[in-house]
């Protein structure tokens, strides 16, 4: 199997396909056809500091939560599901597009990260903090960690599932879907065509799925040494340790990318089994589309 850096992310109507440099984002347009746009990948934190393990980490999830509502947006627009007129705009969005003009939408994009973000915490680390002090008087300390970790990815499975009930996120998943399998028809140097690509696995030890499910796992490890009985602690501790959990996570996603050993199947297989839920099989248009993207990078970063 050859091995690629190049990664991808399922958006509305189409696939974005990274490589080192650019990325190339495919996207089914209202008349059927695939519009293609190409982009530099902008990057957070260039400097020195974030090329070291974990921070490198954190500078990644950051940058592609950024990078990701940027395209996630666009490709909306393309597939023509955003075409908002001036009078349906609220008064806060008119506000922002008379003050800032252009760069109203990248205001618009750092809102909706921040917004996220915030949930994010709520919802899978607070919220198991506030659950498991119901606990507090049942278990030990030392097991209030991983109480807490259980019912985080107890939270976080429930989650998915709910999502992916949805008819609109089944879309979606079916676009992750082809984005790994043409990820996979590429690694297994078969050329990329649509009748090579569907047989291929829609799984993938490099996918954001394993990704936040290793937080969620990492999380119970980090959790069970930071260990107090005052709950406001614990919230505090929680939210603090937050991008260490994530630059630990990459890297052991990143260490799992680049080996075969069995002990990584193992520690991968989780992941992958949770990749059944978040893709789902693609028709023929939408592998074709992931393959305009993939061959979008590879036309600008040819790889030997």
């Amino acid at each position: 199997m050859k091995r690629t850096n190049i990664g991808g992310q399922a958006v509305i109507e189409g696939v974005m396909m990274r490589g080192k440099k650019i990325y190339a984002l495919a996207v089914r347009n209202p008349e059927g056809g695939i519009t293609v746009e190409k982009q530099e990948w902008g990057g957070i934190g260039k400097g020195k500091a974030f090329r070291l393990p974990i921070l490198r980490g954190v500078a990644a999830f950051l940058d592609s939560l950024v990078t990701g509502t940027k395209i996630l947006m666009r490709s909306a627009e393309i597939a023509g599901e955003e075409d908002v007129s001036e009078a349906e705009l609220t008064g806060f969005e008119k506000f922002i597009n008379d003050k800032l003009g252009e760069k109203a939408n990248d205001v618009f994009i750092y809102i909706s990260v921040t917004l996220s973000l915030i949930l994010g915490m709520l919802l899978f680390f607070l919220l198991p903090v506030w659950l498991g002090n119901f606990f507090k008087d049942m278990v030990p300390v030392w097991a209030l960690g991983i109480v807490e970790g259980v019912l985080r990815i107890a939270i976080f499975l429930l989650y998915l599932f709910g999502i992916s009930r949805m008819k609109e996120i089944h879309r979606v998943f079916q676009y992750h879907g082809a984005e790994h399998k043409t990820i996979n028809c590429f690694e297994s140097e078969k050329e990329l065509t649509v009748e090579n690509v569907m047989p291929c696995t829609r799984l993938h030890k490099r996918c954001g799925t394993s990704f936040l499910l290793f937080v969620m796992l990492i999380s119970i490890v980090v959790f069970f040494f930071v260990r107090t009985d005052s709950f406001l602690l614990r919230l505090v501790t929680r939210v603090l340790l937050v991008p260490v959990i994530a630059g630990l996570s990459y890297e052991v996603i990143r260490w799992a990318g680049k080996s075969e050993s069995k002990l990584v199947a193992a520690i991968s297989y989780p992941g992958l089994c949770l990749q059944k839920l978040t893709t789902a099989e693609p028709d023929a248009a939408q592998i074709e589309t992931a393959i305009v993207a993939m061959k979008g990078v590879l036309e600008d970063e040819p790889e030997e």
